[in-house]
């Protein structure tokens, strides 16, 4: 699933805050404004104590008038991160694929979430509890490398480990 807002409409500027507060999962949101980018509520859902890797979710608006692409990812704490996307066939089984880049164009909010496009982070080093902010470096083609931190929010009890990437 790919969402995109367009930013010049008020209506539909009420569905992009909308679909921001949702990215929420009744944590405070948080984001960063780099240039005509910003990052809406990074986050990860807690995963299980033992889990290998968890998923990361945000939304990026760009109220800029050029298109812009994130083209990677930096997580000190995990050993590999990657952009993947949702794929679902016809008899209902999702597969994830890895992406190389995820387009963000002028005007547009694109959400990365559950079942749609995501940050995948493989390897987990250290602990993914509740509460815990957890550094990173989104890198975009334009906008160049932007610091964030995603927040880890409540789980929703899925282990991403198993999920077949």
């Amino acid at each position: 699933m790919n969402f995109r807002f367009s930013l010049t409409r008020p209506k539909t500027l009420l569905l992009a805050a909308c679909a921001a507060l949702a990215l929420a999962t009744g944590a405070q949101a948080h984001g960063v404004t780099a240039g005509d980018l910003e990052i809406i509520h990074p986050n990860i859902l807690a995963p299980a104590p033992s889990a290998k890797s968890a998923a990361g979710y945000m939304g990026i608006a760009n109220a800029g008038t050029t298109a812009d692409r994130l083209i990677g990812i930096e997580v000190p704490s995990v050993h590999h991160s990657e952009m993947h996307t949702t794929e679902h066939s016809a008899d209902g089984v999702a597969r994830m694929m890895h992406v190389d880049a995820i387009d963000i164009p002028a005007g547009e909010t694109i959400l990365l979430e559950r079942g749609g496009m995501h940050i995948m982070l493989m390897g987990l080093t250290e602990p993914m509890t509740e509460g815990r902010m957890v550094p990173a470096t989104l890198i975009f083609e334009h906008a160049g490398r932007v610091e964030v931190e995603f927040s880890v929010d409540p789980s929703d009890g899925a282990d991403h480990s198993a999920m077949g990437h």
